[in-house]
């Protein structure tokens, strides 16, 4: 648990934000609302979500202890601070002799090691994670689906990363795999991300030389869904045409991992990409999918956009919308009294505030003002 004096610290500098409102301009009263919800996320799970262990939600496994000690470090608490150190060297119970960071016997060890890698990855300012994230990263590409489960990039899960359990890749791994091998240090031009992206290509709906699989042309739409592998699978369903529907967080989760790919602005799949953003711009719900998944919607979104470098959004009406600006109102409105998040829908995890706060805390990370 936090101390009091660490309570007492997070507290002032909510009362001295309040101060500070009434003096500012729009822009900066919208910084000031990101901090001050930012201030009451960060001291929910410093004061309530942790167990005395170190863990964060810890039924779940290492995953959301990692998701929320990055989302602490990235909204400037110290790995050094107590509660973040206890939930470092509670992740580091998980390094494994193949080098994986996962729970023993887990079904989602992609999922749990790249995780884990990008909270070390937050936390490696001096290099004391170096090692464990060299080994973590040469077990995720081990993972990857290639030739070492002797498929060619005929097939359609070449490239990918997926649950154990489901025996097939998803963009939703994909994209952690991505993120996972980029925060170790690798470059674009990395053997591994170059296959991922055939198969991040072939999860859009959109037909070019990287993607011919039988469904783009089924719904061409430029959004992404799930998985083209195994005979194909979106979460929002299938189209009247036998099409996959594409949807909002593995839209941008298919954007991000473009980018860190080295796929420039003026390609087409981002260019497609862009054109369902645009006309399925929302923070209300996931579109595609309502209230599900909505909080990892909101952190993929928010990072897509910033990685991208894209400070503005013009919808199908035409209108601007600053991205930043929208999402910390959204943000703002949501937050309950305790300074959590939760998801009345709690398909995916997210009835689990620490998860949920975790995302949160997350997408206002890049939401600063700049």
């Amino acid at each position: 648990m936090m101390g009091s004096r660490t309570a007492f610290r997070i507290l002032f500098k909510l009362a001295i934000l309040s101060a500070f409102v009434g003096t500012t301009n729009a822009g900066n009263a919208n910084e000031v609302d990101r901090q001050q919800t930012v201030a009451r996320g960060v001291a929910f799970l410093l004061t309530a979500g942790q167990a005395d262990d170190g863990s964060f939600s810890k039924s779940s496994g290492p995953a959301i202890t990692a998701i929320c000690v990055t989302a602490l470090l990235r909204n400037g608490t110290s790995p050094e601070q107590p509660a973040v150190r206890r939930a470092l060297k509670y992740l580091q119970g998980f390094i494994r002799k193949d080098g994986g960071i996962y729970q023993l016997d887990s079904l989602y060890q992609n999922y749990e090691t790249c995780l884990a890698i990008m909270c070390m990855a937050e936390a490696n300012d001096d290099g004391r994670y170096s090692k464990q994230i060299e080994r973590a990263t040469a077990f995720v590409k081990q993972l990857q689906w290639d030739e070492t489960e002797d498929i060619d990039d005929a097939n359609y899960a070449f490239g990918g990363g997926g649950y154990g359990k489901h025996g097939r890749p998803d963009l939703s791994n994909t994209s952690y795999l991505v993120e996972a091998i980029r925060a170790s240090g690798a470059d674009e031009d990395d053997e591994a991300i170059q296959a991922a992206l055939l198969f991040v290509s072939r999860c859009q709906n959109h037909e070019s030389e990287h993607n011919t699989t039988k469904f783009a042309p089924k719904n061409p739409d430029g959004g992404s869904y799930y998985t083209p592998a195994a005979g194909g699978q979106s979460q929002a369903g299938m189209t009247a045409q036998g099409g996959l529907r594409s949807y909002g967080s593995m839209t941008y989760a298919g954007l991000k991992s473009m980018i860190f790919a080295g796929v420039g602005s003026d390609d087409s799949r981002v260019k497609a990409a862009m054109t369902w953003i645009s006309a399925n711009y929302n923070l209300n719900t996931n579109p595609g999918l309502g209230d599900a998944g909505l909080y990892y919607y909101y952190h993929t979104f928010a990072k897509t956009l910033s990685v991208a470098k894209i400070d503005s959004i013009k919808d199908v009406d035409g209108k601007d919308h600053d991205w930043r600006a929208d999402l910390v109102e959204v943000l703002k409105h949501r937050q309950q009294k305790n300074g959590s998040w939760v998801n009345g829908n709690e398909r995916w995890l997210e009835g689990d505030p620490n998860l949920v706060t975790a995302y949160s805390l997350l997408a206002l990370s890049y939401c600063k003002a700049e």
